[in-house]
């Protein structure tokens, strides 16, 4: 079996260095489309705006933390980890877990640690959990968690691991909202570290099996936190705690993102659809965790 769960659980874990500054993290904001108004009927930009791209007064999303470094190490590491032998064109990015333990300075210099945390079985896949923990001179920064699915690799008999799936809300929502994916917004976001051409070259999406390069999934992950933080969290990016999410469908540049949020004990429950495809998900099983 190209997956040995008992191998890639016992690996050493892989220790390295990440650093960033104020520019990577406008980089980011402005990936997510960060300074532009979402009222079409006025561009002037929103002052709030300068939260995440104004050096002077940044602050850092927290969902930065998928991309510090230039997004080492990421998914693509934990496919090299011993015991993990697997094709790429079978590999999808199922989910991601962030946990803030506190917020993510504009400047930065910490150790990244990562491992397979676990490997599950569901049947006709497996699931490789990557961890990624990040500490500083002060201590625990964040820890990260990518959900690595991989077609055609279970069925022995392992763990199929927790249930992940959410109950529906009930009621509307308490506020939903709608965000522009701008046509070049791939293209601007892989400069942030995810280089995978599926998101520029046309030729490989349509190997890939897309009409058309698509969007990244945690450029979506983004742009949702984003929208949550500045609509139901009065802007504070500290409040945040943790944010999971389950990729449930693609996106293409050019397309709305329509985000529906409910209010719960402690968090925030939200749904995310494409709006010109009659609302198919993209974004599921997401809660926001805050203070």
């Amino acid at each position: 079996m190209p997956i040995d769960a008992a191998k890639a659980l016992a690996a050493e874990p892989r220790t390295g260095e990440i650093t960033w500054g104020h520019k990577d993290v406008q980089l980011y904001h402005l990936g997510l489309g960060a300074g532009a108004n979402p009222d079409r009927e006025n561009p002037a930009t929103d002052p709030d705006e300068l939260r995440y791209t104004l050096e002077s007064r940044l602050h850092v999303l927290p969902s930065f933390a998928t991309v510090a470094g230039a997004g080492r190490p990421g998914v693509i590491a934990g496919l090299s980890m011993p015991g993990v032998e697997v094709d790429l064109a079978r590999v999808l990015h199922g989910g991601q877990s962030l946990t803030l333990h506190r917020p993510i300075p504009v400047e930065g210099r910490a150790t990244a640690t990562s491992r397979i945390a676990a490997v599950y079985d569901k049947g006709k896949a497996a699931i490789l959990v990557m961890r990624t923990e990040v500490t500083d001179t002060e201590g625990p920064l964040w820890t990260n968690d990518a959900q690595i699915f991989v077609r055609g690799e279970g069925g022995w008999g392992g763990d199929r691991g927790p249930a992940t799936r959410l109950e529906a809300p009930t009621g509307p929502p308490d506020k939903a909202v709608e965000r522009l994916v701008r046509e070049d917004q791939a293209l601007l976001y892989r400069l942030s570290g995810d280089w995978n051409p599926l998101h520029a070259d046309p030729e490989f999406a349509k190997v890939a099996g897309f009409d058309r390069p698509i969007l990244h999934g945690l450029c979506t992950y983004g742009m949702t936190l984003k929208a949550v933080v500045d609509t139901l969290l009065g802007g504070d990016m500290a409040r945040v705690r943790s944010y999971t999410t389950r990729f449930a469908g693609v996106v293409y540049p050019g397309e709305t993102l329509r985000i529906r949020m409910w209010r719960r004990p402690g968090g925030i429950q939200v749904a995310v659809t494409a709006a010109e495809r009659d609302d198919a998900p993209v974004l599921a099983d997401t809660i926001v965790e805050h203070a």
